[in-house]
């Protein structure tokens, strides 16, 4: 978290939180959703400053109760996930493979799993872990270097170094409570309201 961050929310440390004005979507652009993109319904208009970004990553966390949020000075903007909290892509340099997440920072994937609708996931070791939906851009990419059964649901990723990660299924509706997140804390505020 930023100093200027943290010093705002000493300096106002009862500011209400936000909540459905910003999606990460399936394919890790932050988008800005006001009042009339909520109503319809819509992703919201994809953030293009740099420095904002820049400032939205750095200050992206997870609450106690698993809803992600960026912390705008003192205000908590509760984040509206297109998917999972971490969107990868899947890079090949020079023969070796390398995940990165939306805020470009490297990721290290110590799970795999594909769900129902083709998707692909990945998770982390840390812990609580960090999971992450592969870009729909990179599926061939991964499948260049998957072994999957005829049904594409289980089987091998082989990641680098001699590493295979265990690609297992999952259904999509479950993996919200099963890594323990949120995907919509504005509709989880609407049915405790």
């Amino acid at each position: 978290m930023d100093d200027i961050v943290r010093q705002a929310l000493a300096k106002w440390p009862n500011v209400p939180h936000c909540t459905g004005w910003l999606l990460l979507d399936r394919r890790g652009q932050w988008r800005m959703r006001d009042d009339a993109a909520q109503a319809a319904g819509e992703l919201g208009a994809p953030i293009r400053h740099e420095a904002l970004l820049g400032f939205i990553n750095r200050n992206y966390e997870s609450d106690a109760d698993g809803q992600w949020f960026f912390q705008n000075g003192p205000q908590r903007v509760y984040v509206e996930l297109g998917y999972t909290p971490w969107i990868v892509r899947l890079h090949e340099e020079h023969g070796e493979l390398r995940l990165t997440d939306q805020s470009g920072a490297d990721f290290e994937p110590a799970h795999a799993w594909t769900d129902d609708e083709g998707a692909i996931l990945f998770a982390d070791n840390a812990s609580p872990a960090r999971v992450a939906a592969l870009h729909d851009h990179d599926l061939e990419l991964f499948a260049n270097h998957a072994s999957l059964d005829d049904a594409g649901t289980r089987g091998v990723f082989h990641w680098r170094g001699g590493v295979d990660l265990t690609v297992q299924p999952i259904a999509r509706a479950d993996v919200a409570a099963h890594f323990g997140f949120v995907a919509s804390p504005a509709a989880r505020a609407a049915r405790q309201a």
